[in-house]
């Protein structure tokens, strides 16, 4: 049972490790992240499935209502890392920013140094400050009165 949850575990949490904002992925830990995320559902279904069969054969060897629980526990969390594995947890992350807000370049908050991507039309000028939009990967905007969709 251990064994089925920390492969389970693996399969859920690694790539979520690997693959997240502001942290450098080496070419080998992203290649594996990708390999996990890709072919996880099978191992995740089949851990589940060996972890009911475990829970079932030994139940009768389970006298007490602690290895019984414990027994029960350890299964549900083998089936739940199979079942939070199929959500994408990098769709939940990363949405589009609704309704941006703005303010003049003199009042901004920005550290010189901070990257944006800029869009001006007509006389109209916005600034998306990179580090704001690397969490949302796009802002659906109106500049002079024509939507956008500024992307990073």
């Amino acid at each position: 049972m251990s064994l089925c949850f920390l492969i389970a575990a693996f399969d859920l949490l690694y790539p979520v490790y690997v693959i997240r904002p502001f942290r450098h992925q080496g070419q080998v830990e992203l290649q594996v992240a990708l390999w996990v995320l890709r072919y996880r559902m099978v191992p995740e279904l089949l851990m589940s499935l060996v972890a009911m069969a475990a829970l079932w054969m030994s139940w009768p060897a389970r006298k007490s209502k602690v290895a019984r629980v414990a027994g029960v526990t350890g299964t549900l969390a083998v089936v739940a890392c199979a079942l939070l594995s199929r959500v994408n947890v990098y769709e939940q992350m990363f949405h589009p920013l609704g309704t941006p807000a703005f303010e003049s370049a003199g009042q901004t908050r920005l550290d010189g140094s901070e990257k944006v991507l800029s869009v001006r039309l007509g006389e109209e000028s916005r600034a998306y400050p990179i580090r704001s939009i690397s969490y949302h990967h796009i802002v659906n905007d109106f500049v002079a009165g024509v939507p956008i969709a500024a992307t990073y």
